[in-house]
């Protein structure tokens, strides 16, 4: 009788530890990726990646937002290169190997929110150095992470009194290239402000109490502040 209980035994641990070895090897070999990326996407996800991959020296066609066999060969040789699949398929991995966070992240941005950021640094920022450009997009992202102000991007760019960009109506200007990277570095945690809720330039501001606001950065014709 003890046999039997012995090797029933043994066959229970022998599954128990065939089950856990077919575990770790599914979560290391076939985790869901939560961000897929591929061939036919289209988007300013795309032309993040895109971007990124022409920054490292990757790739050489058009940052034109669409994931065509150019884009489809630069991940798949970026992949190659940092001991990834070389799939050709931007996942989680390989967007984080890319130093980029984009849909499905920490602060759920989408594509949209991506666009309306590029506007608003467009219509706020044309003209300033490109770390001016980052710092509006971080302001929208501080504020976005702020108790003090709306908790979604257009929620932050549209509110009242917000923009000068959205008054004037330069919101809806087409964004250019540079517009569209200063947004994403911001949304990837670039913040030359040091944490600024506020921008004004000193020789155009009328309010008195944008000037009671503590200075972090000058950037440009901008004045970053947090109060």
């Amino acid at each position: 009788m003890r046999k039997a209980v012995n090797g029933v035994a043994v066959i229970i641990i022998s599954i128990m530890v065939l089950f856990c070895g077919y575990r770790v090897y599914v979560d290391k070999n076939f985790a869901i990726e939560t961000v897929v990326i591929s061939i036919g996407d289209q988007g300013e996800s795309v032309r993040a990646i895109q971007q990124r991959l022409k920054d490292y020296g990757y790739y050489t066609g058009v940052v034109d937002g669409i994931y065509g066999q150019g884009t489809y060969e630069a991940v798949r040789n970026f992949q190659l290169n940092n001991g990834l699949t070389a799939d050709g398929i931007a996942g989680d991995r390989t967007i984080s190997a890319l130093g980029l966070v984009l849909g499905g992240d920490r602060r759920n941005i989408s594509d949209s929110d991506i666009e309306i950021i590029a506007r608003a640094i467009y219509g706020e920022g044309r003209g300033e150095p490109y770390e001016g450009q980052v710092a509006i997009g971080a302001v929208i992202i501080n504020r976005l992470e702020s108790p003090d102000f709306p908790d979604t991007v257009s929620g932050v760019v549209y509110q009242k009194g917000a923009f000068d960009a959205v008054r004037d109506g330069q919101i809806n200007l087409t964004p250019n290239e540079t517009a569209y990277q200063a947004a994403l570095d911001a949304i990837n945690g670039w913040d030359p402000t040091g944490g600024a809720l506020y921008y004004w330039n000193p020789t155009t501001a009328t309010s008195p109490w944008i000037f009671t606001v503590p200075v972090t950065a000058r950037i440009g014709r901008h004045v970053f502040g947090v109060k």
